[in-house]
């Protein structure tokens, strides 16, 4: 069973940055691709980026491109979400996950707790 821990999170104002990392136990990390996902008020949870399983790749959601960086180191088993030019929208609580290799960026191993990030005006 994979486990995943985010942290880095924090309260900024917006302009600022943050890094959030995300540490996965288990020997398939190398292997996945990952994504970074977040949720603010309410049940759902955003597709943010993803990168391919040895970080040649990325993919990001129109709101951040420009803004966000993800990448990965597979010997830390660690993915990273590098986030610049924070915007009060960007608040959320977010999350890491493998995702399938083809198709659309879901979920595929259990959520970790997250890591808040709140930006302020």
């Amino acid at each position: 069973q994979v486990q995943l821990i985010e942290s880095g999170g924090g309260t900024v104002q917006a302009g600022g940055s943050l890094r959030l990392s995300c540490a996965a136990s288990g020997r398939t990390f190398s292997a996945v691709p990952m994504g970074w996902f977040r949720q603010a008020l309410g049940p759902e949870r955003e597709f943010v980026a993803a990168i391919n399983w040895d970080g040649s790749s990325t993919y990001y959601r129109d709101s951040v491109k420009g803004r966000f960086t993800i990448s990965r180191d597979n010997a830390k088993k660690t993915v990273y979400l590098q986030m610049n030019s924070l915007k009060p929208e960007d608040t959320a609580v977010y999350y890491c996950n493998a995702i399938p290799q083809k198709g659309a960026p879901t979920a595929i191993w259990d959520w970790g707790q997250g890591t808040q990030v709140t930006v302020s005006s």
